[in-house]
């Protein structure tokens, strides 16, 4: 594994492997976050879940969700690396981050800055470029966040290294209560897609002002040559990997839009953020545990790979009932949720739930393989997966509009970059033996599922009340196949006792990106 170099300490590697009492006392961090991460999460998606019924239902079109599409995938590329990667060196590195941490700030105020500036003077030629004219002003009215974001990185990563997503949790309340009412307010005033920018600046700015707030003394600007250069050397590989990795996923907006419009986005868009509701509730949840609760284990090998396993087995269980019911249920609920004038997106749904499933496995991925400091292995894979997605999205978009783009996404993300990223994780020392182990139950029960969903489809229809019964009785079966894995996620299985790691288990998890991101 790659050394660490702290700006306090030369070169310094992660910790020691914790004595018995320190790993308890992480352990028990690490679930309390989990708890309140998980609550915050899903909540907050109910809530933006409820607010695109009301948008698609009554305020907005396919056109306006295409027009959004474009530049939200914008803002996230640019988020991906707005902060140049500095801002993890809060969470990963040991020592005193308050040292170091006006550098960080500096650093990150100005590269976000600098690709504010960027962003503004090439935005008709961007927007142009994506097929969407009309994106122009919306992009830099959006993209105000690369701002913010680049501000409220340092409080927000000290609240992330405490492990203190309670206070998270109110933060982000705040956040989604001014953004929702300004949004709607403005939609119904007939703003468009510009409703969607000027709500995230102002959920942005609270943001802001509630980590700078909970996180006390933490926005202070400074510069440290060494420390600078340190931080750069750190942070600049994950910021090329997490561009790359945010490209991977948003690069189908880009070439959907440019190759069929914004109607034909519009539909895909909304597919697509239906596919991510189990991705972000659960991943997300995670994440912002996962990082700093790997980046404890990172000198311990084994309990890296029992922490791992149980964290992959947690989120897989999790996520495959949502992916199956949305997949085999993709017409009628496509059109009982959000009314029939949206029924073309939901061709394309069934594919995206499958991508779905392989983003939550390889988003864990990511964050395991950055805290053991496979960076070099990470980027390749990332650059991989994008050079390799391109052209396919394009013969598959041209052949068969948003399903054709759907399916390109799942043949390349299954049958290149998952077994790359076995191989990566195996040279980290988790083998594909307790990846199996971790997915074996869920996807048995994803299997018995979709076979149940699928009968009795033929036998009770489509309306609310037999949705509602193929529902329950899926459930029920996914529910008696994934029992006998109850002990292993609980980490209390033989010869793997609790250890402080992942959720829903003794071992910990934890995030590396804002909500936004």
């Amino acid at each position: 594994m790659d050394s660490v170099r702290t700006p306090d300490s030369g070169t310094a590697e992660p910790g020691d492997t914790p004595a018995p009492a320190a790993a308890v006392s992480l352990g028990g961090k690490v679930r309390s976050a989990a708890r309140w991460s998980l609550i915050n999460t899903v909540v907050m998606r109910l809530g933006n879940f409820a607010t695109g019924i009301v948008l698609a239902r009554f305020a907005l079109g396919p056109a306006e969700w295409g027009v959004y599409g474009i530049a939200q995938t914008v803002l996230l590329v640019l988020l991906s690396a707005n902060e140049l990667g500095v801002g993890l060196a809060i969470v990963r590195w040991e020592g005193d981050a308050r040292r170091f941490a006006p550098t960080v700030l500096t650093l990150s105020v100005l590269s976000s800055g600098l690709l504010y500036v960027a962003l503004f003077a090439a935005a008709p030629t961007v927007a142009s470029l994506l097929g969407s004219p009309d994106a122009t002003g919306v992009l830099r009215v959006m993209c105000l966040c690369v701002v913010i974001d680049g501000i409220a990185q340092v409080p927000a990563n000290f609240l992330t290294r405490e492990f203190a997503q309670g206070k998270r949790m109110i933060i982000d309340g705040l956040n989604f209560l001014l953004s929702t009412s300004v949004t709607l307010l403005l939609a119904f005033e007939g703003w468009g897609a510009m409703s969607f920018a000027v709500g995230a600046v102002a959920g942005n700015v609270v943001t802001l002002i509630g980590c700078a707030l909970a996180a006390p003394g933490t926005l202070k600007f400074g510069w440290n040559p060494e420390q600078a250069r340190a931080l750069l050397r750190f942070g600049l590989p994950l910021a090329g990997a997490s561009m790359l990795a945010l490209a991977v996923v948003n690069v189908d907006t880009m070439v959907v839009g440019a190759t069929l419009g914004n109607v034909a986005l519009g539909f895909y868009v909304l597919a697509f953020n239906i596919s991510g509701w189990p991705v972000r509730i659960i991943s997300e949840a995670a994440r912002r545990v996962s990082f700093a609760g790997f980046s404890r284990l990172a000198e311990s090998p084994q309990a890296l790979a029992q922490g791992f396993s149980r964290a992959l087995g947690v989120v897989i269980t999790a996520t495959v009932p949502a992916c199956v019911l949305l997949a085999g249920l993709a017409g009628p609920a496509v059109q009982l949720i959000y009314g029939s004038d949206w029924a073309p997106a939901a061709a394309a749904l069934p594919w995206l739930m499958a991508l779905g499933l392989i983003r939550i496995g390889s988003e864990l991925a990511y964050d395991c393989l950055v805290a053991i400091g496979q960076r070099r292995s990470l980027f390749l894979v990332q650059g991989l997966w994008l050079v390799a997605l391109i052209p396919v999205l394009l013969v598959g978009a041209r052949m068969n509009g948003i399903v054709g783009a759907s399916q390109a996404h799942v043949l390349v993300a299954g049958g290149l970059v998952v077994p790359v990223f076995l191989f990566a994780l195996r040279r980290g020392g988790i083998g594909v033996g307790r990846i199996a182990r971790a997915c074996a139950w869920p996807f048995l029960g994803g299997a018995v599922m979709a076979v149940i969903i699928v009968g009795l489809k033929q036998l009770f229809g489509d309306g609310t009340l037999a949705l509602l019964a193929i529902t329950t009785l899926a459930l029920a079966g996914y529910a008696l196949c994934v029992l006998p894995s109850r002990d292993f996620l609980r980490g209390v299985g033989r010869g793997d006792r609790p250890h402080g790691g992942p959720p829903g288990s003794a071992a910990p998890v934890r995030p590396t990106q804002q909500d936004l991101r």
